[in-house]
């Protein structure tokens, strides 16, 4: 994403999920094309780019603590509006502040996720120092690759603490093996390669795969030439991923049960249904307003859950000698949970 070099100064756990999740092939073929734009792009007709196929595009956002791209509101729009899928990214300057302030900044600034189906996570552009005859900096920015790996993992994991996103990342590999040292901890963020030519070439090493790939500095329409490395069908689940959660239980005693709901995804989850059943000498009491019970069988529909949240509910039975417990269903997941032995 180069662009001039000019700037505005007894537990029981399950798991759950609601719809199809991301199943990526090993090596899928490219069939969608994409864009990157900044404000040097300038006004772009977005009903041509789609016309021309490209599926996604990425628009700049922010660079390092005071940059903002004044045309970033029109072009992410734009895109939105011509049926185009669209993100922000956030050019990295490590020397400034620390990775987490300037993902704040990122967010506060375009780069927040949105689970409207059409906006792809953010992405952070990492790579060669493009103002070292300004700031006389080497390519690294004067950090060391600790202190790049450190800087990388602080903005990654507050972009995932206020999004519950994982950031894209994109670089090149000889910058990720120079400035990093080739760091490996970085799996779970999709990996955008730049690498002009018409061939991915090898990868840095904390990636088997690549999620995007840019692979000219200009296309046959606005911005560069970019590659997602499958079906629009993953594009759209990137965009808009599939709801998951947690579920958790205990008995306490054999008198009392607790179950938890935990939002492990980044999208909210709706109104669960909770269906139970007791087994052996045991007798249901007491549930939460949201349920309905006979002597032996639970009914409930749970609030929604909001992305990092989680709902707890307790249950209050009547416990004769013997084996006893309760067999759960909560939306997808079940589980068993058996009271302690007398």
């Amino acid at each position: 994403m180069k662009f001039p070099a000019i700037r505005a100064v007894q537990a029981v756990l399950l798991a759950g999920v609601l719809g199809v999740g991301i199943a990526w092939p090993a090596q899928a073929a490219t069939r969608v094309l994409g864009v990157d734009v900044s404000n040097w792009t300038g006004d772009v007709d977005w009903d041509s780019v789609a016309d021309r196929g490209a599926g996604f595009a990425y628009v700049h956002s922010t660079e390092g603590l005071d940059y903002r791209n004044p045309r970033f509101a029109a072009q992410f729009n734009g895109a939105g509006q011509a049926g185009i899928y669209r993100g922000a990214y956030h050019f990295a300057q490590p020397h400034e502040s620390d990775g987490a302030e300037q993902a704040d900044f990122f967010v506060r600034n375009g780069g927040r996720w949105a689970a409207d189906g059409k906006t792809l996570p953010g992405v952070l552009d990492v790579e060669d120092n493009p103002y070292n005859n300004r700031n006389g900096l080497n390519h690294c920015y004067g950090l060391d690759q600790d202190e790049m790996v450190e800087w990388i993992g602080d903005f990654t994991k507050r972009y995932r603490a206020r999004t519950h996103r994982d950031v894209v990342i994109y670089t090149t590999t000889a910058w990720w093996r120079s400035c990093t040292g080739d760091a490996t901890g970085f799996a779970k963020n999709p990996l955008w390669l730049a690498r002009w030519g018409d061939k991915v070439g090898p990868l840095p090493s904390s990636w088997q795969r690549h999620t995007f790939w840019q692979s000219a500095e200009k296309g046959n329409h606005a911005g560069g030439e970019d590659r997602f490395n499958g079906t629009r069908t993953q594009l759209r689940r990137l965009a808009f991923p599939p709801v998951t959660y947690r579920v958790t239980g205990r008995a306490a005693r054999r008198d009392a049960y607790s179950i938890t709901v935990t939002n492990t995804g980044p999208r909210a989850v709706g109104r669960l249904t909770v269906y139970g059943k007791t087994f052996g000498a045991n007798r249901l009491l007491k549930a939460p307003k949201a349920c309905r019970i006979s002597a032996t069988v639970l009914r409930c529909t749970l609030p929604e859950v909001a992305p990092g949240k989680a709902i707890k509910f307790t249950l209050a039975t009547k416990a004769k000698a013997g084996s006893v417990g309760l067999h759960l269903k909560v939306g997808s997941a079940k589980l068993t949970l058996r009271g302690p032995a007398e």
